[in-house]
């Protein structure tokens, strides 16, 4: 007889007869089961859950699902959407301890061994037993076996057997050569590019793209007309790679289907335009902005990919040893000024200020942004994002943030005179401001100031600090190997002799893990220019940069490439790595 899942609950796992009274009461007035309403109130977790349902329906708990095991053909045969509404999944040769399917004497985790069957389903709740016969009617299972698994390990199982199954890019531009008057013929037709649920190869081609790049961690994808071919190819970690080099006939398909899903206009194909569009894979949500340019050879496209499920950085995720954490710390707590992040585009500017205004994010701050575009919502932060079809710029949308009591007020980018004279009174008159200016160095900001029209004497009483920042690729942790550089490289780095000495410096090599580059991910080098008293002296007699970078470099300024060559020392990155991104 089938003990009842509350009486195991209660004497295998101790879950009082209060708590137990309360999920059977929201039951009778809310619908459910009990494991899930006992699940919800976190007052068991999901392992005893399935621990209970195993006794109770005398069927085996597996920690993992082989991967090797799923079932061959289930991916051309059963929705990737049945079977993650049903958590189930079916597998083959795959172990149970032999015996009649579902009669189990004991709730134990066991190895794989050879079935009476040769097939189990691994589900998370035995229960609900229609969808299981349904899934074995689709498969023509006779026979088979059931076991238990945690609901995350089911859909993580179900999204790698789908991916895997995946036609190769290659595959499918040779699937559309040898199809290509059946597929121009659906192209013609707008309806079949918007369906995303279509057979078109175009449209199986424009979503593997997309899922290739996002696996690899790609920032953005590069679709690139030539007279006799065009290319696909995407930038990880602030490199560009060959991703794909389609026929020259598919151009204007992709394209069409990619300005489709951006809600871009197809037919214009003269002028540059802007979209955007969300796609989901896996658990991951990913915002994607696509820009559009007319060039002789065609229109050449760029997404830029932002992943909206990863969490913000804070200031110690940055790369800051610990002295410069604890002054970029000291700096962003002043009272009121303009502290100023230079770097070129990409070199994560936004990403520092986010993880500036996340650090000084709480209640008693009213912090205000203005951006172009705002790429990460935080909340308990108000963000305006600018808009010149309306005349929202910077400038405008400056002067209404002043008259809304900020303590912090974040400027996207410094652009005009009238934007950066804002920016000055408004440090001038009690305001945390921080913004971006595209400079080489730390010194460069002030001369760029100084050009835009600002008067030297109010840059030297409202600037507090220039930050110069670039992002260099960390080295593979499951490949990088030891290496000795030869007395020209380190001459030509600024490596003393008695600095490798006391190192270990490596070189990238590359493997299955990163993607055979030899870098996976990237960290930030820092300059930071505080404005000391000397500094604010000089700057009132001079903006010439270079003075100023002596100066500051007789203050004990730590550069760019001083602090990456920290980095290599560390074995943090390489010194090829270190050099490419702070080239003189």
């Amino acid at each position: 007889m089938m003990q009842q899942l509350t009486q195991i609950l209660k004497s295998q796992f101790n879950i009082s007869e209060s708590d137990l009274s309360e999920a059977l009461k929201i039951k009778d007035e809310k619908g459910g089961d009990v494991g899930d309403i006992l699940l919800d109130k976190m007052l068991i977790s999901e392992d005893q859950l399935l621990s209970a349902r195993g006794i109770q329906y005398q069927v085996p708990v597996w920690e993992k699902i082989p991967m090797q095991n799923i079932q061959r053909d289930v991916t051309q045969k059963v929705p990737i959407q049945f079977l993650k509404k049903y958590l189930m999944l079916p597998l083959e040769n795959q172990t149970l301890p032999a015996g009649n399917t579902g009669q189990r004497t004991e709730n134990e985790t066991s190895g794989p061994e050879m079935t009476d069957s040769g097939f189990a389903i691994a589900i998370n709740d035995p229960a609900d037993f229609q969808p299981l016969d349904d899934l074995a009617g689709i498969l023509s299972m006779q026979s088979y076996d059931v076991v238990l698994v945690a609901k995350d390990e089911i859909i993580a199982a179900i999204n790698f057997a789908y991916d895997m199954s995946r036609d190769s890019a290659e595959q499918l531009v040779q699937d559309m050569e040898e199809n290509d008057s059946m597929i121009i013929g659906e192209l013609e037709d707008t309806a079949d590019l918007l369906d995303d649920t279509s057979d078109a190869p175009i449209i199986k081609l424009v979503n593997h793209i997309l899922s290739q790049s996002i696996k690899a961690r790609a920032s953005d994808i590069h679709i690139e007309p030539y007279q006799d071919s065009f290319k696909v190819r995407y930038r990880v970690d602030g490199i560009l790679y060959d991703l794909l080099s389609p026929p020259k006939w598919i151009q204007a398909s992709l394209i069409s289907r990619i300005k489709v899903m951006a809600k871009m206009n197809i037919a214009e194909k003269r002028l540059p335009q802007d979209g955007r569009l969300e796609v989901k894979i896996g658990s991951m949500h990913i915002d994607v902005r696509v820009s559009t340019i007319p060039t002789t050879f065609g229109e050449r496209v760029v997404l830029r990919l932002l992943n909206k499920t990863s969490s913000l950085l804070k200031l110690p995720d940055l790369g800051l040893n610990p002295d410069r954490l604890a002054t970029m710390e000291k700096l962003v707590t002043a009272p009121n000024g303009i502290i100023l992040m230079t770097g070129p585009t990409g070199s994560g500017k936004t990403t520092t200020l986010y993880a500036i205004l996340s650090s000084l994010n709480s209640p008693d701050i009213n912090i205000i942004t203005i951006e172009d575009p705002v790429e990460y919502q935080i909340n308990g932060i108000s963000q305006i994002q600018v808009n010149p079809k309306i005349d929202l710029t910077f400038a405008r949308g400056l002067r209404s943030i002043v008259r809304q009591d900020p303590d912090v007020i974040l400027v996207g980018e410094i652009r005009d005179h009238e934007t950066a004279e804002i920016a000055v009174q408004s440090a001038l008159t009690g305001h945390l401001v921080f913004s971006t200016l595209h400079t080489n160095d730390s010194a460069g900001a002030i001369t760029r100031l100084v050009d835009i029209g600002i008067e030297p004497f109010l840059i030297s009483s409202a600037v507090i600090a220039v930050v110069a920042q670039r992002l260099i690729r960390v080295l593979c942790e499951k490949c990088k190997e030891r290496h000795r550089p030869d007395d020209l490289t380190l001459q030509n780095i600024g490596i003393l002799p008695d600095e490798i000495k006391a190192a270990t410096v490596f070189k990238a090599k590359g493997c299955e893990h990163c993607f055979n580059t030899g870098y996976r991910g990237r960290i930030g080098i820092f300059e930071i220019l505080e404005l000391e008293s000397r500094l604010k002296r000089l700057i009132l007699k001079s903006f010439d940069a270079n003075r100023i970078q002596e100066e500051a470099m007789r203050l004990n300024l730590v550069s760019l490439r001083r602090d990456g060559i920290q980095k290599v020392l560390d074995g943090v990155t390489t010194i090829e790595e270190v050099l490419r991104v702070t080239q003189k």
